[in-house]
């Protein structure tokens, strides 16, 4: 009677995370957070969590999952390693390097962004990475905003990963900051082909800052369904 009711309960668990993608596989939201915070101590917990919340309703909502999420903090200075990619499988870190924020973003700390083209400013939220391609920067890539108001303009933006020589130790020794770009989220040309293969085909990136209109307005970080733009 026991076994029986162990597989009923086995059976029961197994129908549950079928019918709720936020709890199937490897990505159950509990158990992932604190395979990941142990990777990446440097990191901003609270960061990490509202990283995490905001794929899971996206994977909730429809959008397929993704292997590796990337993680940008832009309240930390352009000189800290504010960029970490994680595999989402095997549950670890696999990169933490320097990113860059746009030029009319900030000095060596960003405080303002943006999603209108022209701007020069980083944009903020949930994005889903696409096709790599050689450009007037190298090997980069693609990638669409899922968050309406606030970086769904990406792509008209041409919001990219790319190489930069301004993304550099030195570049900060001198100048007191890395070099800013156009908007992009660029990197150091040492990492950057690394950096693009983890990332390209429909990885999760997840940029943060404590902006109170986006706290409050995001569709992904309160989950709300209708709020939110159509990815594939």
């Amino acid at each position: 009677m026991l076994t029986f009711c162990c597989r009923l309960g086995l059976i029961a668990a197994t129908l549950l995370a079928l019918c709720n993608p936020a709890l199937a596989g490897n990505n159950n939201p509990s158990t992932l957070y604190s395979s990941l915070a142990r990777t990446a101590p440097e990191l901003n917990p609270d960061v990490l969590k509202r990283a995490l919340n905001a794929m899971q309703c996206a994977v909730g909502n429809g959008i397929e999952r993704s292997e590796r999420l990337a993680v940008i903090d832009y309240s930390m200075p352009s000189t800290a390693r504010r960029l970490w990619i994680f595999d989402l499988r095997q549950k670890k870190l696999v990169l933490r390097d320097l990113v860059a924020h746009g030029q009319k973003s900030g000095e060596n700390f960003a405080t303002q962004f943006s999603n209108r083209e022209g701007s020069y400013q980083s944009s903020l939220g949930l994005f889903r990475t696409q096709e790599s391609y050689e450009g007037a920067h190298g090997y980069s890539l693609r990638m669409d905003g899922l968050e309406p108001g606030f970086n769904d303009r990406a792509r008209d933006r041409a919001i990219v990963i790319h190489a930069a020589d301004y993304v550099s130790p030195l570049w900060s020794k001198r100048e007191g900051r890395i070099g800013r770009s156009q908007g992009c989220p660029a990197v150091r040309p040492q990492v950057a082909r690394q950096v693009v293969d983890k990332l390209k085909d429909g990885q999760f990136m997840f940029s943060w800052y404590p902006d109170q209109r986006w706290l409050k307005s995001s569709a992904y970080l309160n989950c709300k369904p209708r709020q939110m733009a159509s990815a594939g």
